[in-house]
This record gives structure tokens, sequence and C-alpha cells, in this order.
């Protein structure tokens, strides 16, 4: 039975595509943020297999200048400034504030774990209005080392004192539900736009087409 349920920041809960307009300044289309994600999801599983660490902002500013080679772009560092200060005011997906309402209103706990710091993050969720919903905000900063590797779950579990099979990850990204089922959580699928699971991996516990979807799932598993 689920008792407690952690959630990713980025993409599951806060809409990315509103840095749309950004990349489309830059780069004269917004289909490159999708470009300049991918790098930085490769940079963050690179520094795990290599056992080394560098915060998110620097992996957020890397991928984007790897995204402005490739494209022939020419970028100043106010360019890599905005991108961050971007990030820190996402809107929350719109079944964002009612999913959580609707587990927060059944008194299950609920937490936050993000590749983000722990700075930017209280800001992101602060902004976006989802904060006092959480009991826990946590960041692989505090730990230095960035999901999808098992510590900062693991972290989670123990900061919320939770056995891991008894908390449920609710993510978008098909290597985070990877990583937390590696580690032992429960998992929950929010299929938002062109995120697919790698079929060859565990099925997640929970699918859903949204974060209702899931949320719904959620308490039917939830302890009475």
């Amino acid at each position: 039975m689920v008792e407690a349920v952690l959630f990713d920041v980025n993409e599951t809960l806060l809409d990315i595509s509103a840095i749309d307009p950004f990349f489309k300044r830059l780069f004269g289309s917004e289909g490159v943020r999708r470009t300049w994600f991918k790098e930085l999801e490769s940079l963050w599983l690179i520094v795990i297999a290599t056992n080394t660490y560098q915060d998110f902002p620097t992996l957020v500013q890397a991928a984007l200048k790897m995204t402005a080679t490739q494209q022939q772009v020419d970028l100043c560092d106010r360019d890599c400034s905005e991108a961050i200060d971007i990030l820190t005011t996402l809107p929350p997906h719109r079944d964002a504030v009612p999913a959580l309402t609707r587990l927060h209103s059944q008194g299950i706990r609920l937490a936050a774990l993000t590749n983000g710091t722990l700075k930017s993050v209280r800001k992101q969720l602060k902004h976006a209005g989802l904060e006092d919903y959480f009991e826990a905000i946590m960041s692989v900063d505090e730990i230095a080392r960035y999901k999808p590797a098992p510590e900062p779950y693991l972290m989670a579990a123990k900061r919320l004192q939770v056995s891991p099979e008894k908390i449920c990850l609710v993510a978008a990204h098909g290597w985070d539900i990877a990583g937390a089922h590696k580690a032992g959580l429960g998992t929950a699928f929010v299929a938002r736009p062109q995120k697919v699971l790698n079929p060859t991996a565990p099925s997640p516990d929970i699918h859903g087409a949204d974060l209702l979807e899931v949320a719904d799932q959620l308490l039917r598993n939830a302890p009475p």
C-alpha cells in the first residue's frame, strides 16, 4: 500500500514548454527545446556513470552551449543566465493543482524530488503555487548524485521515514521510472506529450494520461 507519493518536478508538475519562446528567439524554432533537454539528460547520465558531480545550472548551461554549437548559433552569457531564470518561473501543468489537492485532501503524504538545486526548486514550486502541498522538498544536490541513480530515491525514503516499497514516484520520464523501480519504489508514469517508456524496462505500477488519472489510481492503493 502506498503511504507517500514522491513527485518529480520539471515536466511532471511544471510545464517546461513555457521556455519555448526563448528557444524560438535564439534558434528560430521552438522544437530546439527538446534537443536541448535531451542533451541535458545525457549530461547528468554521464556524471552518474563517471561518478562525478556538477550542479544543475552548470549542466543546463553546458547543454545550451552544446545545442548552440549544433545549431551554429552564437550565445552570450546573458542568454545562459536567462535560461536559468526562465526555468525557475515555469507554470504548473493544468492538472497539477487538482491532482495534488485530491491527494492532499485524502491525507496522502506528498513530497518532491528534483535533479535541480534545492534553492531553484523551492522558487519553482512557490512561483507555481504548489509549495504548500509538500511536506518535504528535496534535491539531488543534497547528496551530489542525480536521478536515476538509486541514492536520491533512498535519500527521500529515509527523509520521509517510509520504506521504499511504500513510496510511489510519479514522473513523466522513463529514466526516472526505471531508477525508482530499481531502488525499490513503486512507480507511476504520467504520459506528458512525446514522453514514452522504454519497452524493454519494467512497466510502471500506474500509467495515467494525466495527473488526475494517476491520482485516482494512487488513492485506490492508499491505506484506509
